[in-house]
Order: C-alpha cells, then structure tokens, then sequence
C-alpha cells in the first residue's frame, strides 16, 4: 500500500478473532477500514512458522501487524519481518491485561515502564519504512490519572510513534482476568479528547466500548478515529454503517447477500486447500445480528460447519433460511 493511511476507522486486534479468516470477511464489509492481526509475540515471529503466522490474502490491506514484545532488539528484528512480509503497519501492544502477558513483560504492563516502550518504538523505528504505532490503557493499577497517561503519550511521541490508539479503560491486573478489564473499569472518554487537546499534532485513536453512531460521531468531531472491537465481531455490519457515516453515501457500500457470495467463493478455495470450514465460519455467525433469520443462521452454521462431509455450499444453505425466515 502507498501512501497515508487512513485510520478513522480500524477493527481492534482481538485474540483467537481476527485471524486472516476473519479479515477477509470484515473487509467485505468494510472496504476502507483498517484491519490488524491477533497480538503476535516477538518469540514466535522470530522462532516460529512465519507463513502461518503472518500470511494474508491481499485484500486485506491495509492491514496491520500487532506485536507483542518488551525487547527492543527483538521488536526490531520483527518489524523489518513485517515490512518484508507486506504489512501496512506495526503496532506494539501496551494494552493486553492478561496473567501472561504480563509474566513475558509486555502488554499492559510496560505502561509501567514508559522508558522502555519509548526504547521499543525507537528501535522499530529505525529498522522499518513503516509507521510505527501504539496501543496502551488509560492506565494500569496504581499508575493511573491523566497525569500518567500524559507522560506515556509524550514519552513514545518523543520516541517517533506518531498514532497513539487509546482504549480508554484503565487495566487492572492484580485482581481481575481479561474478561473482567473489558468491561469492569470505567470507560475514560474524557482522557482520551484530553491528550488531543494537550496533544494535537498527535493522531489519537479512541478504543472501547463504541457501540453506537452516536458514540462515533462524537468521537470524531474530537477525535481522530475510532477503533472498533467486539461489535465489530459479533455485529460486524456495524462496520459498514460506520463506513456509510464516514465515507458518505444513502446506503452502505455493500450488502450482506454480496458479502455472503463473495465470502462463500474464498471459503471454497481456501477449504479446496485444507482449511476446515468451521475455522471461517465461526467469524460470520453475527452477520445477521439484530436482523430477522439470525437465529437460523447461527443454528445452521453451528450445527454444520464441523461435518466431514461438508464444504462452502453450507454459507448459501443458511443465508437461504434467512431469507424464509422474513
């Protein structure tokens, strides 16, 4: 990909969710959107079977690659992997809240330790063309308040991270598991539209708990994007009104029978080449979320997708129970 890239709209990094499969599907969706893959470690970039763990279909661009790290030579070493394997862009997570994350000494963690990421985002810097990013909390425990959260922000500005995306939640990490910092710590929009206040040459990106247009539209007029999470999974045609509010236009720029036909053609190749269907299916059960037929959608898909016997007919088979559902 050429050229600036746009982030008002970006689906967040999620776990064991936005895997290349994934990614395909939202961008059918969400033609403008930038996506990232699952926080990848260091470790394993550098270690592992990097064909499966960075390989993507070109239609995912733009497209960044999210890693998880806390040694600067390592971040280094992967950065340049990422430029050479096609990635749009590298973002060092400082948000993950997990009990192994933060015994590996990076996600949430390292806000603790500002210095450091300011060290991280350097040497990324200096060993990739492309941007590099961050993604942090609020705060962490003890060391929360916008005083913290300024002074994190300045010290990886000053490192050369020019876009700070910013789920605005703090993290609790001595007391409550993954799931409970989703939800659990008080949302901090207010902090957020502070640092671009004290931060304007900044391109601040506000993550956590849009689950409305009216939410991104305040976002916006104050902010410079929004990144959206698990609506984005489990109702992803919210990307695509999103898009419609953005990007202008009476209608979204797709619909969902397009984006079912098209993904059906990619499940076919993708499955004619060894991978199992519930691994794409699994991603496309909140299509028709809030929509009459979901139910039968997400019955068919669950209840088949595992099948020996099955391929990519299963994705018309269930959309054809939506459409007698109506």
């Amino acid at each position: 990909m050429s050229g600036p890239i746009d982030r008002r709209l970006s689906v967040a990094p999620m776990m064991e969710r936005t895997d290349r499969h994934c990614r395909y599907f939202l961008r059918l969706i969400a033609p403008q959107a930038l996506l990232y893959s699952e926080m990848i470690t260091t470790p394993a970039i550098i270690h592992g079977v990097r064909d499966r763990l960075l390989g993507f279909d070109p239609a995912e661009h733009p497209l960044a690659l999210q890693l998880g790290g806390g040694d600067p030579g390592e971040l280094a070493i992967c950065a340049e992997i990422a430029e050479d394997w096609g990635y749009d862009e590298i973002n060092l997570n400082i948000g993950c809240p997990s009990s192994r994350v933060k015994s590996g000494r990076f996600g949430a963690c390292l806000m603790a330790d500002p210095d450091l990421v300011g060290r991280c985002v350097t040497a990324m810097a200096a060993a990739t063309r492309l941007p590099v990013t961050v993604k942090c909390r609020t705060g962490i425990d003890s060391r929360n308040g916008y005083d913290n959260l300024r002074y994190f922000v300045a010290t990886v500005a000053g490192a050369g991270c020019a876009t700070v995306i910013v789920h605005a939640r703090d993290a609790i990490l001595d007391g409550l598991d993954p799931k409970q910092n989703r939800e659990i710590p008080p949302l901090q929009y207010d902090q957020v539209y502070r640092l671009k206040d004290d931060f304007p040459d900044l391109e601040i990106i506000l993550n956590g708990g849009i689950t409305s247009l009216a939410t991104v539209r305040e976002a916006m007029a104050r902010l410079d994007g929004v990144m959206i999470g698990r609506e984005a999974y489990g109702n992803p045609w919210f990307l695509a009104e999103i898009e419609q509010q953005l990007w202008g236009g009476e209608e979204p720029a797709t619909s969902r029978r397009a984006v079912i036909d098209d993904f059906a053609r990619y499940a076919r190749r993708q499955h004619q080449d060894g991978v199992p269907m519930h691994r794409m299916t699994r991603h496309i059960f909140g299509l028709y979320q809030h929509r009459p037929g979901a139910r039968a959608w997400r019955r068919h898909l669950g209840q088949n997708a595992h099948r020996d016997d099955i391929d990519a007919d299963l994705i018309a088979d269930a959309a054809a129970l939506v459409d007698q559902s109506r």
